[in-house]
């Protein structure tokens, strides 16, 4: 197995890769060694990732505060917005749906 950790990728690359590491340490065709070498890239992968992302998270962060150093916190409408997909449900179904069920 290479190691390719050692050359910079973006972050789609890194995810795709453990992906495909996932899959072989699932499939159980994989020797103790060679599981243990995937398990130990998949960790390597995984802090890599993990270290991106909080990367991004303070670029974020320093491009969001105002004139006085205050984090100006705006949220973000991604693509699982509730919002965006019960704008055609009546009043009472739409809040009776927004609302989060308790874990027990």
């Amino acid at each position: 197995m290479s190691d390719t950790t050692s050359s910079p990728q973006d972050f789609a690359a890194t995810v795709e890769q453990l992906e495909t590491i996932v899959e072989r340490l699932e499939s159980g065709e994989l020797s103790l060694e060679n599981a243990l070498t995937a398990f130990e890239q998949g960790v390597r992968l995984t802090r890599d990732a993990q270290q991106r992302l909080d990367t991004a998270e303070l670029k974020v962060r320093a491009l969001s505060e105002d004139s006085e150093g205050r984090l100006n916190v705006t949220p973000f409408a991604g693509p699982d917005d509730a919002k965006n997909d019960l704008k055609d449900v009546p009043k009472d179904d739409a809040e009776e749906d927004s609302k989060e069920t308790p874990p027990w």
